[in-house]
């Protein structure tokens, strides 16, 4: 008796995963609700950052605008001109801090990556295995150990205190190597030093380019970081603090500068989800890859 088999989905010619019609729209009503759990403090603080101090003041608060209004953005620029150091000097420090940080992260995190995962040198497993544990200690854990160090070497007060811990950053590290040793093949590696092509040409000219959504990835993450981080607390000279910390320490908790304090926080969100939507796809891609095996 011939065995009767579970009639596949397809959608487009093609096969997809054998789940019910009911199973999908549950899920997809979950990832809605979610999306919009995410999405609406985002939207909260731009409405906010349009809204003047009447509707500011009405409880329970709106979730819209009756009269838009630029003052909250204006009074923002205003109050930070009115500190001896200019906001042009903020915002420097803090277009600073993030591309150096973010290039020093990049270069290393990607050479170690590769180095790893294609040169194979003596104890490259135990170190793999310290790069995944050390995802899972929290900053909070190693604040002590950290603060102690950066005194002896003195880095407090400094640029390097705000770029240098961020070089050492392993999640960009983490990506990187997995999708190197999903993407490249140590039979790729092995034809190009046959050919008699340097560690260093291989890494730029065939890794790199072959790892793209990585280290777009790589780039977008720690921007990101960087770039909303607040106040530092081994930072306390003014002509070194990020405009994201100077805009809490202008704004602070005072409920006459919640427009202002919103402004700020739109100003600031709005690069990173910029460099985020021109590279979503490389990220997807990254995420989707890293950790899979064939």
């Amino acid at each position: 008796m011939a065995k009767k088999y579970k009639k596949l989905r397809v959608s487009k010619h093609r096969v997809i995963l054998n789940r019910s019609a009911a199973g999908d729209t549950g899920i997809t009503i979950m990832l809605v609700i979610l999306g919009l759990m995410m999405f609406l403090p985002m939207y909260n603080s731009v409405i906010t950052a349009f809204k003047p101090a009447g509707e500011l003041a009405i409880t329970p608060p709106k979730l819209y605008v009756m009269k838009p209004t630029l003052k909250n953005f204006i009074d923002l620029f205003t109050n930070m001109n009115q500190t001896w150091v200019p906001i042009s000097r903020y915002i420097f420090n803090t277009i600073y801090i993030s591309v150096a940080s973010t290039f020093g992260a990049l270069l290393l995190g990607s050479m170690t990556a590769y180095s790893l995962s294609k040169i194979r040198m003596p104890g490259y497993k135990v170190m793999n295995n310290l790069i995944t544990w050390s995802l899972m200690i929290g900053s909070t854990i190693t604040g002590t150990y950290n603060f102690i160090i950066y005194c002896k070497i003195g880095m407090l007060n400094t640029y390097a205190i705000s770029i240098l811990p961020v070089w050492a950053s392993t999640l960009g590290l983490y990506l990187m190597k997995n999708f190197i040793d999903d993407g490249i093949s140590d039979e790729m590696v092995e034809a190009a030093r046959i050919d008699g092509a340097k560690e260093f040409y291989i890494y730029w000219k065939i890794a790199m380019p072959l790892v793209k959504p990585a280290w777009l990835t790589c780039i977008v993450t720690t921007f990101q970081g960087v770039w909303a981080a607040g106040a530092s607390v081994y930072v306390w000279s003014e002509d070194l603090k990020t405009f994201n910390a100077a805009v809490a320490q202008i704004t602070g908790a005072a409920a006459t500068n919640a427009g202002a304090a919103a402004a700020g926080a739109v100003l600031m969100m709005s690069v990173p989800i910029i460099v985020f939507v021109v590279n979503q796809s490389q990220i997807v891609e990254t995420m989707a890859s890293s950790g899979m095996k064939d």
